[in-house]
């Protein structure tokens, strides 16, 4: 169990670690400086070094009931998905508990 939490634990840390935003820094420039002075290291917001987004035109219109019918097929496929994760977890289980029982009993 306890190397069952490690892995928990390393897992979200690593997906902090991947989603967690990197350190900004922004050039500062002043023009009477020497050169040796000039490039200073000051942190700004994230916000401030990205650009501005563009318009865009508006996208395509969409058919509500084309909307509908994908939704169930992709709400069906989803059920599927989770129907064999569940018989596989089944096979898994029994699979272990048996081995367990038989190793118990040699």
């Amino acid at each position: 169990m306890a190397k069952v939490r490690g892995l928990l634990l390393a897992g979200l840390l690593g997906v902090l670690l991947l989603w967690a935003a990197p350190a900004q820094a922004a050039v500062v420039e002043t023009a009477g400086a020497p050169a040796a002075a000039q490039v200073a290291r000051v942190t700004a917001p994230a916000e401030a070094l990205l650009p501005a987004p563009r318009q865009t035109q508006p996208g395509p219109v969409l058919d509500p009931t084309q909307t509908d019918k994908a939704n169930a097929q992709k709400s069906r496929n989803k059920l599927i998905a989770g129907g064999i994760a569940v018989v596989l977890l089944v096979i898994v289980f029994f699979g272990r508990r048996t081995r367990a029982k038989r190793k118990k009993g040699d």
